[in-house]
């Protein structure tokens, strides 16, 4: 979670906030009363929790952590139940993340989402060199204000250049962009993108590319390249 959200996190709960932690077993919220997650409550907290100095003891126990698939809804909370849910950096990971935010934004009168920023997922040799991103995510996610949108992930992001970042140049702007989160009340907008089309899925990777790099002469054709003539950045 980002750091800066992070402050804010704390300044925006009160103690008799009910908090529900989606998709917290990897680093929970120690201030959450309930958790819903897919994994075990014996093997949570592989990370360690989220402000752990602030708030080191669960508040949630064995009973009040659900095990569940967090797509398969809806999940067995009334209606603005919570006063609060945070989900941070589990969106990106599930078959069915429209499903998961419908269930927020149902379950929850206000709350905090946070995902990998669609620059990292598209930056060659983050985790491995030889794939963009992170293995295990599924979407790229794009964050405009309090609306957050889904793209799946192509497998022609890993294969050609002029698609990808590189890690390289990645690093030189890290970590102001790695991650993208907000937090709404009420209500979040959220859609997925859908491109059913190659050529659809390949000018948008290739204009998401080019918003980075501020060029004033591009050339797309069957391969594909940029020329970069902003100063201020290094080229991708």
């Amino acid at each position: 979670m980002k750091p800066e959200n992070q402050r804010l996190l704390v300044e925006t709960l009160n103690d008799s906030d009910r908090v529900l932690d989606v998709g917290g077993w990897h680093a929970p919220l120690n201030r959450a009363d309930s958790v819903i997650d897919i994994m075990p409550f014996e093997t949570r907290n592989r990370q360690g929790a989220i402000l752990a100095d602030i708030w080191p003891d669960e508040r949630f126990t064995r009973e009040s952590y659900m095990q569940r698939d967090i797509c398969d809804t809806p999940w067995p909370f009334a209606d603005k139940e919570f006063d609060f849910v945070l989900c941070s950096h589990t969106l990106e990971d599930v078959r069915d993340p429209i499903a998961v935010c419908r269930e927020i934004n149902r379950v929850a009168k206000a709350g905090y989402l946070e995902v990998p920023s669609r620059l990292v997922e598209s930056t060659k040799g983050v985790e491995r060199p030889f794939y963009c991103g992170y293995y295990h995510h599924r979407w790229l996610c794009e964050v405009n204000g309090s609306e957050i949108s889904f793209m799946f992930k192509p497998a022609m992001l890993h294969a050609y250049r002029r698609f990808y970042f590189r890690k390289r140049w990645y690093q030189k702007i890290n970590p102001r962009y790695d991650a993208a989160g907000f937090f709404w009340e009420g209500s979040f907008i959220f859609k997925e993108r859908i491109l059913i089309d190659r050529d659809q899925v390949q000018e948008d990777l290739l204009r998401f590319k080019a918003q980075y790099q501020n060029t004033s002469d591009v050339f797309v054709g069957k391969y594909g390249w940029f020329r970069n003539n902003n100063p201020q950045l290094p080229s991708p």
